[in-house]
């Protein structure tokens, strides 16, 4: 049992990192995600608001970005640590930016945007359950199931900004007491996980839509001015530190993929040889 136990963790780790297109999950996986979803906030206000571009242009801009890095992302042929987070931070300011331009521009309230983006997300996931048989992100190894992941993404990042405001509407929380509240509830989470072996792709997506809320309510705390409950950084210093951490991070990952790949491209040839 042990034998097998080990075979399948192996294979797990060789098709990661041989044939994924996305990273595995990691704890520098879940702080660029939040982060991400930082600058998702703070860049797109940043642009909107301090360079007067307007949420329109700023749309259109972060738009036509976000396809050419997700060209770039698709071509790829196994998971490249800067391609695929330059189009998570990419897709988290678009996320950010349709659901402001639902709000702020068309009018729709935060409860009908919600329920558009869970009905979205969670159509999605059949879709792609019904096509895939699986959900798994360990399983990205074709360009069709990387299409329905990165839709997933898209949704997530729009609910999470639509169910994020609209929670801090409704109760009037604070940046910080927001940002406690939504780590607490992510908390929740890994402990079903881990203690109470709750399903492995439930709470990875659960997780996942959380930290939009969080990563925008670290994003308002930082950048929002003192008087307003903030630090008073302004979203540009904010993006900019938080730019910052995540190249920071990305590069060690990518580091650390490149000494992975040629380890298992040396043990691959010992064994072959023996």
């Amino acid at each position: 049992m042990t034998s097998l136990t080990e075979s399948t963790v192996r294979s797990t780790r060789v098709s990661d990192l041989l044939f994924s297109k996305v990273p595995q999950v990691t704890l520098a996986f879940w702080i660029i995600k939040v982060f991400s979803t930082t600058v998702g906030e703070t860049a797109a206000d940043f642009f909107n608001v301090a360079l007067n571009f307007g949420l329109t242009v700023t749309s259109i801009v972060f738009g036509i970005l976000l396809l050419i890095a997700l060209g770039v992302q698709f071509r790829t042929k196994r998971y490249s640590p800067t391609a695929y987070w330059i189009a998570v931070v990419l897709i988290s300011v678009v996320g950010t930016l349709i659901t402001d331009n639902l709000t702020d521009v068309a009018g729709v309230p935060l409860w009908i945007s919600t329920t558009v983006f869970a009905s979205l997300l969670t159509v999605t996931f059949v879709i792609w359950f019904l096509r895939e048989r699986t959900l798994s992100i360990h399983s990205i190894v074709s360009r069709r199931r990387e299409a329905f992941y990165w839709l997933a993404i898209l949704f997530t990042f729009a609910l999470g900004t639509a169910a994020g405001d609209l929670l801090a509407e409704g109760l009037g929380l604070g940046f910080l007491v927001s940002a406690i509240l939504f780590a607490a509830v992510i908390g929740v989470v890994t402990i079903a996980f881990f203690v109470f072996q709750a399903n492995a792709v439930v709470c990875f997506w659960i997780a996942y839509v959380l930290t939009r809320p969080l990563g925008a309510s670290l994003g308002d705390l930082t950048s929002q001015p003192v008087a307003d409950g903030g630090l008073g950084w302004g979203t540009a210093a904010t993006s900019a530190v938080f730019l910052i951490v995540i190249v920071g991070l990305v590069v060690h990952l990518t580091m650390t993929l490149s000494r992975q790949r040629r380890a298992l491209a040396s043990e691959t040839s010992a064994t072959a040889i023996a």
